[in-house]
């Protein structure tokens, strides 16, 4: 008899809540941490074709912290689609502005470029404070 390829139904996946706080953690370092949480990497019965990620809630973004010069020297561009509208933001800027959106995008970037790539990012909670909606979602060891 042949072994059965394992395929994961939305009844058998388990989706687990994590907790992270970035006060004083690199923005690189941290992103690498969550991506594969986000994308269920961490799970032994990961499927690539599956959203089978765990939510994840990032609190202190705003005093996350960078190395070297990124802070001024860190751009992030894009253009407005209209005629000279080439667009430029330093880090520096976009932490003070939304501080939220700097390691929104860091996580964004790392992610796989396909169909799944909208619902992993909604597997993400990002705030600026300590203050958070997902209390209910802590378990006594994490705590």
């Amino acid at each position: 008899m042949k072994n059965k390829t394992f395929a994961p139904n939305k009844k058998e996946i388990e989706i687990k809540w994590h907790f992270f706080d970035a006060k004083d953690k690199t923005l690189g370092r941290l992103a690498s941490e969550i991506v594969p949480i986000i994308m269920g990497k961490n799970k032994p019965q990961y499927s690539p074709n599956t959203n089978m990620g765990d939510k994840v809630v990032v609190i202190n973004a705003k005093k996350i912290s960078v190395t070297g010069k990124k802070l001024t020297d860190k751009k992030y561009i894009w253009h407005t689609g209209f005629p000279g509208g080439l667009k430029s933001e330093a880090l520096r800027d976009l932490l003070k502005r939304k501080p939220t959106e700097v390691l929104r995008r860091a996580i964004d970037g790392m992610l796989p470029k396909n169909k799944l790539r909208k619902q992993r990012i909604k597997n993400l909670f990002i705030y600026e404070g300590e203050e958070h909606p997902h209390t209910a979602q802590i378990t006594k060891k994490d705590a």
